[in-house]
């Protein structure tokens, strides 16, 4: 029998900084709504040259999923029970191992430690984890399938 090689090596990931919506009510899943990411100061020369950029990639850390949560190995997409089960890995929800969020953002503006994006599907306080810039050439799939349940 084959065992993958496993590395029980603990990874550590801090914070660059917080999401902060303009309400705590906001309907993340609006793509619409402005959001601000506000970086530690010690990050601040880091985001220089990054206004160059109109998309952005954040990455995140869902961090309102439970540890029960990430046990799960299968879900329905959407928590709709008419769609089929697939492995949480096959899904974009917040239920996953290791929940970790990406998303391609606009960049409005930066000032300073902070950017202003439109598109964030993040909430109030979720600790960002990295920013890249979108538009390299492999960033882009024109010829891509999805299954019939998306």
């Amino acid at each position: 029998m084959e065992k993958a090689a496993i590395s029980l090596k603990k990874i550590e990931i801090k914070p660059l900084g917080f999401v902060k919506r303009a309400l705590l009510g906001e309907d993340v899943k609006d793509k619409s709504l402005v959001s601000r990411i506000v970086l530690k100061k010690g990050f601040t020369k880091a985001l220089d040259g990054i206004d160059g950029f109109s998309h952005l990639f954040v990455i995140f850390w869902m961090h309102k999923v439970s540890d029960a949560e990430r046990v799960a190995l299968q879900v329905h997409p959407a928590g709709r029970s008419e769609l089929p089960l697939v492995g949480v890995l096959a899904d974009r929800g917040p239920i996953r191992p290791n929940p970790v969020g990406l998303t391609c953002v606009e960049l409005l503006k930066r000032e300073a430690n902070v950017l202003w994006v439109r598109g964030l599907d993040a909430l109030d306080g979720t600790p960002v984890l990295d920013i890249k810039p979108y538009g390299c050439p492999w960033d882009v799939v024109t010829n891509f399938k999805v299954p019939k349940w998306f």
